[in-house]
């Protein structure tokens, strides 16, 4: 092998390196935006890092009662899907506490409920240890799931075994953070695509549809004596309302969305209108994922947008605008803010539009205003509390 030989094999043995790394970094981000990735990954962290038998992680699917899905080390499938209330073994003693529960033999532990002594047995469990899985949600903590790490005979966990399970559960719980955000982004991507799809049959299938429509139309009255073409005719036309109604049912059905993901959605898709439109920079920005609202919010937020950004167009003389959109004081807000130097609708927000909006707003305990800012623009703010729970 000559030396030029060497060096790009030496060259191609550390690009090959190179790229095993960077394969390897793309796995693991991609595990973390999934969340089944993420459970299922925390379930084999923690057997091989506490060295157990066997390792689970029950999720939350709705409050105060988690379901166990993911699993390593098992033999069974004695407790895959068992649902897990509040109160109930050691997980829902977790569930009720926010704190680790150990016991060193489940079937003769006094210190907690046994509904669930058959699948405990029926896995041949006998100690466990678990912990749950905190996130934070509007500055609270709140369980999201609970990690479990079991040995088939009986022993005692120590303090250093729940420190390192409390460590595991903490990466999981950063982990879920992303997971739900990727998951918020992609869902508001496929809403985009939605809208687009949507705009594009209506202007293209839509329009031709029409068109063919006043041909038809039109022949109706070149043909008047012949039955055999005025009858073909009526079909065809026929065929093209019923088509024209087929692709009516088309576009509601890919328009509906949940309020919450249309909300970013409808926001985003009102700035590049309005860029489109007007010529102006137009940026949306969410600050933060925002808690689901109910359909009156969200009308009332796009309306503000909406009417922030007429409000420009007309009378700001700006050359661009923010829309940004995030989470506030036990709320969700809106704000469209410009740098122009022209009046708004009103300097002090009393314009129509502005008055019709706050007094939405108010009917539902929020809030609109306009103000002129100190460097001669004008920001509009839209704020409406959040849905009440159950």
């Amino acid at each position: 092998m000559t030396a030029e030989q060497r060096v790009a094999a030496d060259r191609a043995i550390e690009h090959s390196t190179v790229l095993d790394e960077l394969l390897r970094e793309r796995e693991g981000l991609l595990g973390t935006l999934d969340r089944v990735i993420a459970l299922q990954g925390t379930a084999h962290l923690i057997r091989e890092s506490l060295g157990v038998h066997a390792a689970f992680v029950g999720e939350l699917e709705r409050p105060g009662t988690a379901v166990i899905r993911w699993m390593a080390g098992n033999r069974t499938d004695a407790i895959q899907n068992l649902v897990v209330p509040t109160g109930q073994g050691v997980g829902g003693r977790v569930l009720a506490s926010g704190k680790p529960v150990r016991v060193s033999d489940y079937l003769n532990a006094p210190t907690i409920t046994h509904q669930f002594d058959a699948q405990v047995a029926g896995e041949g469990l006998a100690a466990l240890l678990t912990v749950p899985i905190i996130g934070r949600s509007r500055g609270e903590p709140e369980t999201l799931a609970i990690a479990y790490a079991a040995m088939r005979e009986p022993a005692d966990f120590g303090d250093d075994a729940v420190r390192r399970l409390e460590a595991i559960a903490d990466q999981a719980a950063s982990a879920l953070k992303l997971a739900r955000v990727a998951e918020s982004d992609r869902a508001d991507a496929v809403s985009a695509e939605r809208r687009r799809m949507q705009d594009a049959l209506h202007d293209s299938v839509g329009a031709l549809l029409f068109s063919i429509g006043v041909q038809v139309r039109d022949l109706h009255q070149n043909v008047a004596g012949d039955p055999i073409l005025e009858g073909r005719l009526l079909r065809l036309e026929g065929d093209v309302s019923a088509a024209s109604r087929a692709l009516r049912e088309s576009l509601l059905s890919l328009s509906e969305s949940t309020p919450e993901r249309a909300l970013p959605v409808e926001l985003a898709e009102h700035c590049r209108s309005f860029e489109a439109r007007c010529g102006l920079p137009a940026r949306f920005v969410q600050l933060a994922p925002v808690r689901p609202l109910d359909a009156e919010r969200t009308a009332l937020l796009v309306c503000a947008v909406r009417e922030g950004l007429l409000n420009v167009e007309k009378h700001a003389r700006a050359c661009s605008v923010v829309v940004s959109l995030g989470p506030s004081a036990g709320g969700v807000q809106v704000v469209v803010a410009d740098d122009g130097t022209g009046s708004g609708e009103s300097g002090s927000g009393t314009g129509m539009g502005v008055r019709s909006l706050a007094e939405r707003a108010a009917r539902m305990g929020g809030r609109v205003s306009l103000v002129r800012d100190e460097d001669g623009g004008c920001t509009l703010r839209a704020w409406v509390p959040e849905v009440p729970g159950p």
